[in-house]
């Protein structure tokens, strides 16, 4: 089985999991950073490991909940078992599994498993990004018709405050959707047409960022200039259309 085989069915299996504890009061926890985590979380990250592991024993592993796991090896899997939780413990159906494989520091395979609705978002470098077995494309929507949506990390409220306010003077619409998975996924598919990320993880976008790019969409830090994975994790994806509006909006924000 190649990269991209193993982490569908690692997703797939994760999501089974956690769709199998949606709506049914699950206890959870509340970390050091304030974010929530559950049982769901858990086991899913558990499953995705195992099957990892199954088939590729040598590689390094980067999970939210259980930390780095360094190997010598040029393969590194990042992975949010369930991004989204606090949208999950409240019954609110945005939430998604994400797992992004790297090489040398690179996005090469990424998967996104929304279990409600189904929804599977995959990518490998070079190939292309599909939505349930579908090619498709970041969308041609301009600033009059554009919806845009933000993730912000725990340090970037204020930002996002003045984002989020002044965002309707140069795009139609804002959404706050709380699941970065989802962000950029659907940015990818074409659903929404740019999302600033402000200050979060590598899990929350790892995956995201190769299927907005291999969907022919646009990645730069937010002064416009080429973002490189890793370099930082304030960057802003689009559909290419509307990303100069998305800059000034930015400056907005210094």
């Amino acid at each position: 089985m190649n990269l991209l085989e193993v982490a569908t069915e690692a997703a797939k299996k994760a999501g089974a999991i956690i769709d199998g504890y949606f709506e049914t009061g699950i206890a959870r926890e509340v970390k050091d950073d304030k974010s929530f985590v559950t049982a769901a979380d858990k086991e899913a990250e558990a499953a995705i490991i195992s099957h990892i592991k199954k088939h590729f024993p040598d590689h390094s592993i980067l999970s939210e909940e259980s930390g780095a796991e360094t190997q010598n090896s040029a393969y590194q899997w990042i992975i949010d078992p369930l991004d989204g939780t606090a949208n999950f413990v409240n019954g609110i159906p945005l939430f998604a599994v994400s797992i992004a494989v790297l090489k040398d520091g690179v996005p090469v395979a990424g998967v996104i498993y929304q279990p409600v609705g189904d929804s599977l978002y995959t990518a490998e470098k070079g190939k292309g990004t599909f939505w349930n077995g579908k090619n498709v494309r970041v969308s041609d929507g301009d600033t009059e018709h554009a919806v845009i949506t933000f993730s912000p990390g725990k340090k970037a409220k204020n930002q996002l405050n003045t984002l989020f306010s002044k965002a309707e003077g140069f795009v139609k619409s804002k959404r706050y959707l709380g699941c970065a998975a989802l962000d950029l996924a659907y940015v990818a598919r074409g659903g929404t047409e740019g999302v600033f990320f402000l200050g979060l993880n590598k899990w929350d976008y790892a995956a995201g960022v190769l299927l907005v790019t291999e969907a022919g969409g646009m990645i730069t830090d937010c002064f416009g200039k080429p973002w490189v994975f890793g370099a930082s994790d304030y960057f802003i994806a689009s559909n290419g259309n509307i990303h100069d509006a998305l800059l000034k909006l930015a400056t907005v924000a210094r």
